[in-house]
């Protein structure tokens, strides 16, 4: 079997990596160890930046998004029992755009499908060999059955855990890393948003998050340390936690239900450099991960296939490789200032537990100073809404 571009992972990533090189003419294959079923079941954000809206209407899987999403022009900073808005429009004049990840993949499995990509789930023991020469293969067994694809090029956009960064020698890349000591309690419910734009809290209890992912359906989140366990958290006790973090009005106007899905999601900041191994290049969470916070790490990914799907599309229109060539240095520039946006996000609004009485007095600081600053409002607001690719 031979292919162009063997792509490993379909979450997001290497979805819109393969629908915009198909729209191309560049023939591709995805591979994935899990199946459709568990991609689609895995909850994930849902703030898209214009960039990556743009994005996904190249690839033609804007329509769903357009018709079901919901443009937010700021969000609500809550500190000292008062809420503080970030009016996103007016200090940069764009808005993000609401819908959830689970749509993003849904949607491009939709039209890659509609355009006849192959696509193999439950892939086993993936492999990838002689990257660093020119004519590189991907192996992987099936029903039982060994398969072997030779390829021009392979992109690893199998996340974080996946075995394209780990098949790179490590004396080829340098990893930077930051864990940090809590996590964030997760809760999806069929219930209305509490606000009609997300709620950012910090309190003396820990950090809290009211989001949404539609006009019925609401995600929440508490900062928890790591050592707490999904299983000693009842419902109840959750929305009596998160209630205790937010405003009275807010509190108030909490609607509670069932939850649909509940888990704890560790923090850590992470770059992988560089991100091209010869014909092996690292995109999405294989090649970074950032602390939710600053709501980048979708975003990231999308930047990611841009250059990328760039350089692959010029190599092969053209014969020109200055833009596949590129592509590290491009990418990693981008990323180095969403993971430095992340981590403030992330140091302004949690409770860290050795911070101590001067740190707190120091994160108090930064948040009076922000609210008060239209020059720090709006470099908050530039970097939420997304730096330009």
């Amino acid at each position: 079997m031979r292919t162009s571009v063997v792509i490993v992972g379909a979450g997001p990533a290497g979805l819109l990596l393969g629908q915009l090189l198909l729209k191309a003419g560049v023939d591709n294959i995805i591979l994935e160890q899990r199946s459709a079923e568990y991609v689609l079941g895995r909850i994930r954000a849902g703030v898209l930046e214009q960039g990556a809206v743009r994005m996904l209407e190249e690839a033609g899987v804007g329509a769903r998004m357009h018709a079901l999403g919901h443009e937010h022009g700021g969000f609500d900073l809550l500190f000292d029992g008062q809420r503080h808005r970030i009016d996103l429009k007016g200090l940069t004049g764009t808005s993000v755009m609401v819908y959830g990840q689970t749509e993003v993949t849904h949607d491009l499995m939709d039209a890659r499908a509609a355009t006849g990509g192959v696509t193999v789930y439950e892939a086993e023991d993936v492999s990838i060999h002689d990257f660093d020469g020119t004519a590189p293969k991907v192996r992987y067994r099936k029903d039982g059955q060994t398969h072997e694809i030779d390829c021009d090029f392979i992109a690893g956009c199998d996340g974080f855990h996946g075995v394209c960064r780990k098949s790179v020698p490590e004396k080829s890349i340098k990893n930077f890393e930051r864990v940090y000591p809590f996590g964030w309690l997760g809760v999806l419910v069929d219930q209305p948003p509490l606000h009609h734009e997300l709620i950012y809290a910090n309190h003396e209890r820990g950090f809290a998050l009211c989001s949404q992912r539609s006009l019925t359906r609401s995600r929440y989140y508490v900062q928890v340390p790591l050592s707490e366990k999904v299983e000693d958290w009842s419902d109840e006790r959750f929305y009596d936690e998160l209630r205790s973090r937010l405003d009275p009005e807010a509190a108030a106007n909490l609607k509670t239900g069932p939850s649909l899905e509940k888990s704890i999601a560790p923090l850590r900041s992470f770059v992988a450099e560089p991100l091209r191994f010869g014909r092996l290049f690292l995109a999405g969470d294989a090649a970074h991960i950032v602390p939710p916070t600053g709501a980048k790490g979708l975003n990231l990914a999308a930047s990611d296939v841009h250059y990328l799907s760039t350089g692959l599309i010029e190599h092969y229109r053209k014969g020109d490789s200055r833009e596949l060539d590129a592509y590290s240095h491009k990418a990693l520039a981008r990323i180095w200032k969403a993971e430095r946006f992340s981590w403030w996000m992330t140091s302004i609004l949690h409770r860290f537990p050795d911070a101590g009485d001067f740190g707190h007095r120091i994160q108090q600081a930064d948040l009076e100073y922000l609210v008060s600053s239209k020059a720090a409002m709006t470099s908050l607001a530039e970097n939420y809404i997304g730096l330009p690719y």
